[in-house]
């Protein structure tokens, strides 16, 4: 019987199906086309720079012409050169990046289960001020966050300017308000029954929390680990303000700083600094992509 009514579904959909290339054009076929172009129109600076990265030039007009030459030269270039200390900027991204993103998770999904489960004086307008806060972006606060990282090195070095501690606490700062808010939204489709179920078996609000919660918010967490690596990752205005000494900087402001002179800015090494740097948010992104579909559309549909 279901192989009847399958076998009569496909029946009816290829017979509703347009027939001609003009009413399958208008129908579905732009799609089609406007899909294509929108592809390679985003597809075309990636090819641009994995191109330029194996130029052995190292200009840009050298590589008009895609993968004219092909060789290694500027990757040996930048992993060698002592002027620009390729794999400390790596080694830098990734520690900074790695602890932003897990602490932010931690902390944000801490402060969400506190305004979803719990009831206390002025849940609403902290999750207000979380919102309005959010509004204005962390560029305004430049020289404010200068000022008081300055001040902070006075009385704890490890916090101040040029130390990763320090950087990585106004990232946490920055974030986990609006990150706080999408986990809160996150955490109130879980049922409250089952709150109320481990309860009943003794189970208090950390054993909730860290044996329950934490699983059945899987992807949302994975969604805000992503965010805020890809973020940390292409952070250069704030990285920039807090370190100072190039062994100390990230792949931002180092990479930005070797073609801040046009006349001897080595574009091709730059290109392939910039492909390797991507390779850790592929990776990840290919690591957490099971998850991240579910806790971008969880709440679309009550």
């Amino acid at each position: 019987m279901a192989r009847k009514q399958s076998a009569r579904a496909d029946a009816d959909f290829y017979e509703s199906r347009p027939k001609g290339f003009g009413p399958w054009f208008r129908a579905t076929g732009w799609r089609h086309i406007v899909g294509v172009v929108m592809v390679v129109f985003a597809a075309f600076p990636l090819v641009f720079v994995l191109s330029s990265s194996l130029n052995p030039q190292g200009t840009l007009t050298g590589s008009n012409q895609l993968f004219a030459k092909i060789g290694f030269d500027s990757y040996t270039r930048i992993l060698t050169d002592p002027n620009y200390p390729y794999p400390n900027w790596f080694v830098n991204t990734l520690i900074v990046a790695g602890v932003t993103a897990l602490l932010t998770v931690f902390l944000g999904a801490l402060a969400a289960y506190s305004f979803s489960r719990m009831r206390f004086a002025g849940r609403r307008m902290g999750l207000i001020t979380i919102v309005v806060v959010q509004m204005f972006p962390q560029l305004l606060a430049v020289v404010a966050i200068f000022l008081l990282m300055s001040t902070i090195g006075d009385w704890f070095p490890a916090l101040g300017i040029d130390t990763h501690i320090g950087l990585i606490m106004v990232y946490l700062g920055g974030a986990l308000g609006v990150n706080t808010y999408l986990m809160y939204g996150f955490f109130n489709t879980v049922p409250a029954s089952i709150d109320e179920a481990a309860k009943i078996d003794g189970a208090g609000h950390a054993r909730i929390f860290f044996t329950i919660i934490l699983r059945l918010t899987a992807p949302i967490l994975a969604v805000v680990a992503l965010l805020s690596f890809i973020a940390t990752v292409n952070d250069y205005v704030i990285a920039s303000v807090i370190l100072i000494e190039p062994q100390n900087q990230t792949l931002a402001v180092g990479l930005t700083k070797m073609v801040s002179n046009p006349r001897y800015a080595d574009w091709s090494a730059f290109s392939a600094g910039a492909v390797m740097a991507a390779l850790p948010v592929m990776a990840l992104f290919l690591f957490l992509q099971k998850y991240i579909v579910g806790g971008l559309t969880a709440g679309a549909v009550k």
